[in-house]
């Protein structure tokens, strides 16, 4: 059976009867192989090497991604599809903060339009690359898909930051929800 993206657009839309992503964690079809489908490392989603232009698409795509392990897979009720995703499926590019202090709680927006409070359940956590030594910031979405932090937002979030005992050690980070987010050692801020 050849697998394409009309196919998984037709089951998802059947499938996704509300707003917002479907109840993927239910669904445990077959895996029908993989879809010529990328999303690049600037969340732009490429269905056999053209981009999808459709936003509406791309949300519908968006909302029945699910993580297997390392593996990332498009889910419907009959079927499951891999995709490749070069970086993590999703791009913030801001956040609103309510609250400070201790109380302070930071809520991105997805490039697809999701939200996600940075609280115990979607972290935020930092990578530095070891080529280039560059923070690379991320905050979990749901079920294990994060989006990437842009450079200006994690600026912002550099702003809010504070150094706190953490694990032992001072460590700068951010809070939000009640839990203190570590981006690095105190002490490599010189």
């Amino acid at each position: 059976m050849k697998v394409d993206a009309d196919t998984i657009a037709a089951s998802a839309t059947a499938a996704v009867k509300s707003r917002g992503p479907a109840p993927v964690h239910l669904w445990n079809p077959p895996h029908c192989g993989d879809l010529d489908m990328r999303i690049a490392r600037d969340g732009t989603w490429f269905y056999e090497g053209s981009p999808i232009n459709r936003l509406a698409m791309v949300k519908m795509f968006s909302n029945i991604l699910r993580k297997d392990g390392d593996n990332y897979v498009l889910v419907t009720p009959v079927e499951k599809v891999g995709i490749t995703v070069e970086d993590a499926p999703f791009i913030t590019e801001d956040f609103e903060v309510t609250g400070a202090g201790d109380t302070q709680v930071l809520t991105f927006e997805t490039h697809v339009g999701d939200f996600a409070t940075a609280g115990p359940d979607t972290p935020i956590r930092v990578e530095i690359d070891p080529n280039t030594d560059e923070p690379a910031p991320y905050v979990t979405v749901r079920a294990n898909l994060e989006a990437r932090i842009t450079r200006k937002a994690f600026y912002r979030l550099v702003e809010l930051g504070t150094h706190q005992e953490f694990s032992g050690q001072s460590m700068f980070g951010v809070m939000s929800a009640g839990v203190f987010f570590p981006f690095l050692p105190s002490e490599a801020l010189g």
